[in-house]
């Protein structure tokens, strides 16, 4: 449950944000940036452990991308400003570490437990009849919950998405992420930083399932048979998910070309 204190500050963000569109003052600003930086923090320091950058440079990027999110929020969509900064911060520290050549590092225990957890997942599901929640996955994994967002955090990210990954579009052949960028340019080249911002916002707008659908398939090279095992649907409700997802995100990308 939510405290007192925790409202308050959703309550206070609310106020400076709407504040912040009116007035664009510099001041109300900083005020945001210095209330929202545990989000900064928070991602700066799983970054540093991937790569060992120094987390004072992490910092000063993700506070770049955190200004970008409060100069981009609009109130009258009525999402959660830290759900909608997260994307900025993470995608400004990415973009940052590409340009760098750094290359980020998947722990070989998290690659291991995040191949565990689709036969977990499938005993999960034999035995209740649904897929498991975030925590029981992870008591399933005899690991803490926090380390199990970890390695789905690492997984996700583990590189910059691409254009060109292929996916079987029902009986229409296959398509593309790259096939959601208005700009022709970028199709054979991977994700321009504003580009994959603007795809993670557009995931958001989904729903659950079919966001965790598209996410298990572009963003952790699942076949559509082990994103079926790993969620307890079908290979058919998968392949529906996957081609009702694209539509969507085809439109909320178009959308925000406008």
């Amino acid at each position: 449950m939510p405290t007192t204190a925790s409202n308050e500050l959703k309550h206070e963000i609310w106020q400076l944000l709407r504040e912040y569109q009116q007035s664009r003052s510099e001041t109300i600003r900083n005020k945001l940036v210095k209330i929202n930086f545990g989000l900064v923090r928070k991602e700066a320091h799983y970054w540093m452990n991937q790569c060992h950058e120094n987390y004072d440079d992490l910092l000063q990027v993700g506070c770049l991308g955190l200004i970008r999110a409060i100069e981009k929020f609009e109130i009258s969509k009525g999402h959660a400003f830290s759900s909608f900064a997260i994307p900025y911060i993470r995608g400004e520290i990415q973009h940052y570490l590409r340009d760098k050549g750094v290359t980020v590092r998947i722990p070989r225990r998290y690659l291991a437990l995040q191949q565990q957890a689709i036969g977990v997942s499938r005993s999960f599901r034999e035995k209740y009849n649904r897929p498991p929640t975030d925590s029981e996955l992870a008591a399933g994994l005899e690991i803490s919950l926090n380390e199990w967002q970890e390695i789905k955090l690492a997984w996700v990210n583990r590189s910059p998405l691409s254009l060109d990954v292929p996916v079987l579009d029902g009986e229409e052949g296959t398509t593309s992420l790259g096939e959601l960028v208005p700009d022709p340019r970028y199709r054979s080249f991977q994700l321009a930083q504003e580009d994959q911002i603007r795809l993670q916002q557009a995931l958001f707008q989904l729903e659950k399932c079919t966001r965790e659908v598209l996410e298990c398939v572009f963003l952790q090279d699942l076949t559509q048979k082990q994103v079926a095992e790993h969620l307890g649907i079908s290979v058919v409700t998968v392949s529906r998910k996957v081609k009702k997802g694209l539509g969507l995100l085809k439109q909320l990308m178009g959308a925000a070309e406008d």
